[in-house]
């Protein structure tokens, strides 16, 4: 049983958010271990492992990339352990001017809140794109879409350390 199948939702990109805390809180009921303090020893390890298992699936559903990436692994694509490279000359000049200003915001306190602003808007923006053209290539369910998805989740993965890179940049401040 994958984890779309644990929470009894279509697998696809595009989840509703309050259908699946619905279903998390309904299992983590049902399996809680605290419901088998009394059962054998078999029963008490089988509910901590349920247990176990039902909050990972909701923490690989409840984030979009987490989600996109065990998608991708349901079909067939793991990029957990790969180390391949990108052959888009336009992504990783944009990636490299990002950095720039990060390292711009890191580096020079009288200009932040502007330049902050600036580079969180332009995060938010190539995320957003990237995520809607990853949920269109997950809906194909063919090979071509399922590689595309993989590329621009790739892409995803990038700004999200970008995005927390500059989470962690304000938090210092």
């Amino acid at each position: 049983m994958n984890y779309f199948e644990l929470f009894q939702l279509p697998q696809r990109m595009e989840l509703d958010a309050a259908l699946l805390s619905q279903h998390y809180l309904q299992l983590q009921r049902r399996f809680h271990p605290d419901n088998f303090a009394n059962a054998s020893e078999r029963d008490r390890r089988q509910s901590v492992q349920q247990a176990a298992l039902i909050n990972d699936a909701f923490q690989t559903l409840k984030h979009p990339l987490r989600r996109a990436e065990y998608l991708l692994q349901c079909r067939g694509i793991d990029l957990k352990h790969e180390q391949q490279s990108f052959q888009d000359p336009v992504f990783l000049m944009q990636q490299m001017e990002l950095r720039e200003q990060l390292a711009e915001i890191a580096t020079a306190p009288e200009q932040t809140q502007v330049l902050q602003q600036q580079l969180e808007q332009e995060l938010q923006q190539g995320q957003q794109q990237l995520h809607n053209e990853l949920s269109q290539a997950l809906e194909q369910q063919s090979e071509t879409g399922n590689q595309q998805a993989a590329s621009l989740l790739r892409k995803l993965k990038f700004f999200d350390k970008l995005q927390q890179e500059l989470e962690f940049i304000e938090q210092q401040r």
